[in-house]
């Protein structure tokens, strides 16, 4: 990944970044930049912003702006834009304390008539460099936004820049947002599992967690790094990488709950069968045109107590994972904010239409740096979970699965509390002139 001659940053814990960076910034006619964050949250997106803004602060040319577009590509069309470049350091500090995407996000797909519309605006604005924050789908943005730049020949530099809690962006160790998820399931597994195996005597034996990950299973497998020991939970992992089997299934639960008196489950969502047809989904579709999804712990659950006679409880966490700010990974929110300053860097250094992915040096101690990957590659298929991070039967965390995913969940990062709970505050944006 990256090659020899690959810009690299390192950002390793809090040493100041310096390498491979240009400190003479490329300058162009159009020297304004624009950022918008785009599709499901994550813990550690607006990490990600913070970075991203102070490091523009720091090595922008003089005079050059940076927009925010709210809603993500559709506030951009709407040229509903506010000014980035006006927050002080300690908006910034809240910024990166506050879960959820504080400019709003959208999931769109642009459309022939709009074309014209998006160059209009960053005509309009002197809008050189789009960075653009999401997951999969927002690199076919951004794939989408330079096809129709280059069309309409405007010069436009267009940068992904990653995050998703799916982790499933090719040619990255690990996708700012994922890490926090993980952690907040393993550590919600490792406790529901505790209260199983107290109630299991004389009340429910079975336990199942339902996990996002549409066609990846990479949160399904963190669960399992709450098991420590031989008979903790989760005994099952269920991911879309291994076709499920009914009655291969039930007979392990039963199994589980002969040896251990209960049996605790972790299973994506985007479970599938034999075929590789969805075994839950609902019948609407989001805009990008993918199925919603939902509902495999309730449908396990009713198989597991109609064949098996089990009583069992199950949860769907849902927005949960993805919110959940005040109990984030620490290796994560550092990623999260150093992709977001290696994206200004890395394009004020002349580098063009890329993404600044995660690089793993080494695994203990964990050490990481940040490179350039191009737009095409990060727009390649969903990376998937290799066969070899899970045993042999499918149903647990390898040895190999559990050196990649521990260090990705490692340290705590708490957001200030006030009367109790997180004191989040999003910073107030300031909306700029829509005069010509």
């Amino acid at each position: 990944m990256g090659g020899d001659d690959a810009i690299s940053v390192i950002f390793q814990s809090s040493p100041p970044p310096g390498v491979g960076y240009s400190r003479n910034p490329v300058v162009t006619q159009n020297c304004n930049a624009l950022y918008a964050q785009a599709g499901g949250v994550t813990a550690v997106i607006n990490s990600t912003a913070a970075g991203l803004i102070a490091a523009w602060r720091q090595q922008a040319p003089a005079g050059a702006r940076l927009f925010g577009a709210r809603d993500g590509i559709v506030g951009l069309l709407e040229e509903r834009l506010v000014d980035l470049s006006a927050l002080h350091e300690p908006e910034l500090d809240m910024l990166g304390y506050s879960p959820s995407a504080a400019l709003g996000t959208c999931r769109h797909v642009l459309q022939p008539e709009e074309h014209a519309r998006l160059v209009a605006v960053l005509q309009r604005h002197r809008i050189g460099t789009v960075f653009y924050n999401g997951g999969g789908g927002a690199a076919r943005a951004c794939g989408d936004i330079l096809a129709i730049a280059q069309a309409a020949g405007y010069p436009l530099n267009v940068v992904h820049v990653p995050k998703t809690i799916d982790n499933d962006i090719p040619d990255t160790d690990a996708c700012p947002g994922f890490g926090s998820a993980a952690k907040y399931l393993a550590t919600s597994l490792r406790e529901a599992s505790l209260d199983l195996a107290a109630m299991a005597g004389s009340s429910s034996k079975v336990f199942i967690l339902e996990t996002m990950g549409r066609y990846s299973g990479w949160l399904t497998a963190a669960c399992g790094l709450a098991a420590r020991h031989p008979g903790e939970g989760p005994h099952i992992l269920l991911l879309p990488e291994r076709p499920f089997d009914e009655e291969r299934f039930l007979r392990r639960v039963r199994e589980t709950v002969d040896r251990y008196g209960h049996c605790a489950v972790a299973a994506s969502e985007g479970l599938t069968g034999a075929n590789g047809e969805l075994l839950h989904a609902t019948g609407q579709r989001d805009a990008a045109g993918d199925r919603q999804l939902g509902g495999v712990a309730p449908w396990l659950a009713a198989r597991v107590t109609a064949r098996l006679g089990y009583k069992c409880h199950w949860s769907v966490a849902d927005y949960l994972q993805r919110s959940a700010r005040h109990l984030v990974s620490a290796t994560d929110v550092a990623q999260a904010r150093a992709t977001g300053q290696a994206a200004v860097m890395i394009a004020l250094a002349g580098e063009r239409h890329f993404s600044p992915v995660i690089r793993r040096l080494a695994d203990d101690p964990y050490r990481w740096d940040i490179v350039a990957a191009p737009l095409a590659v990060v727009t390649a298929p969903e990376r998937r979970v290799p066969a070899d991070f899970l045993t042999a039967d499918g149903y647990q965390l390898s040895a190999a699965g559990r050196r990649y995913l521990a260090p990705l969940i490692v340290g705590e990062d708490y957001p200030p509390f006030r009367d109790g709970l997180p004191d989040y505050r999003i910073p107030a944006f300031t909306d700029i002139s829509l005069s010509p």
